[in-house]
């Protein structure tokens, strides 16, 4: 807690001094909170003041529903077992969305410069098969860390076109400025010499050369993904974009809406984009480095 008086007036800062006013009991974590008066503008505050949770009634709940978000559990699954609502949920990971923006983007910055990464897009949906949605993901090599990632819409494809363009009209294809918006956001802690590895989509080179223009764009045959398990596991028994193909079997393994066969879809694409920045934090932070020890 800041011993200064949140009040933005001058003078509080120059003059105003900070003392003790007493307590007040917070129900929903049973604790109780100091709370501090400005003798200058005699404004009252507590130690709760400053902290991102204040004035949540379920503050109890964040840590419990973050741990069930990026354990593969779905949102009206999670309200069943904390015994709360489902709207309850939905702010909540609207709040923890947030808040791993922030935490994913300060450890970017910390971070050394990455010198080799891979990138490919992984495909999902909005709501229904025929308005399908590209998630434009970008991997540290060897270590497997999440730099970044983009949502973009994307045309249905194959025998769904059709149906598709009856439906809901023409869907415009949007992942050329998905991979814009991640090259640009990631460019600046990545080497400018970096090796940049990616499957032989012939729609890469392009971006890369134009956000990495010193860069080694190095492109890999593609390889069928296995019958069972997962697609983006591979039968062979060297696949050269692992770091990337395993992180993709990870967020399907562990993000319910991302699961090959799940009754949970994805409503929102601000929702999925949350959903991804908590999985990418705790990705980050808990699963690779556990492994790494």
């Amino acid at each position: 807690m800041s011993r200064v008086c949140p009040s933005k007036s001058i003078s509080c800062r120059e003059f105003g001094r900070i003392v003790r006013f007493g307590h007040y009991f917070r129900k929903s974590d049973k604790k109780w909170i100091q709370r501090y008066r400005c003798t200058h503008c005699g404004g009252h505050f507590s130690q709760a003041t400053s902290s991102p949770c204040y004035d949540q009634n379920k503050r109890h709940l964040n840590r419990k529903i973050y741990l069930l978000l990026v354990s593969g559990v779905s949102q009206r699954r999670i309200a069943h077992l904390l015994k709360t609502h489902t709207i309850t949920v939905a702010r909540k990971l609207k709040f923890l969305g947030l808040q791993a923006r922030y935490y994913n983007l300060c450890v970017r910055r910390r971070a050394q410069l990455v010198r080799e990464l891979q990138f490919d897009d992984l495909e999902t949906i909005e709501h229904t098969k025929l308005k399908p949605l590209s998630v434009t993901l970008a991997v540290e090599k060897h270590t497997r860390r999440i730099l970044g990632f983009e949502v973009s819409r994307m045309p249905a494809k194959g025998l769904l076109s059709k149906n598709a363009l009856k439906k809901y009209g023409p869907r415009i294809d949007k992942r050329f400025e998905g991979r814009d918006r991640l090259f640009r956001r990631i460019k600046d802690f990545v080497a400018k010499d970096a090796c940049i590895e990616s499957d032989e989509n012939p729609h890469y080179l392009w971006d890369v050369k134009r956000h990495f223009p010193d860069g080694y764009h190095h492109t890999l045959k593609g390889q069928r993904g296995c019958v069972t398990g997962q697609g983006e596991l591979k039968k062979i028994g060297f696949d050269p974009l692992f770091s990337l193909n395993h992180t993709c079997a990870m967020l399907r393994a562990n993000i319910n809406r991302l699961f090959r066969k799940t009754w949970c879809t994805t409503k929102k694409i601000h929702g999925l984009i949350d959903h991804l920045e908590i999985y990418v934090q705790f990705h980050n932070q808990v699963l690779i480095k556990r492994h790494a020890d």
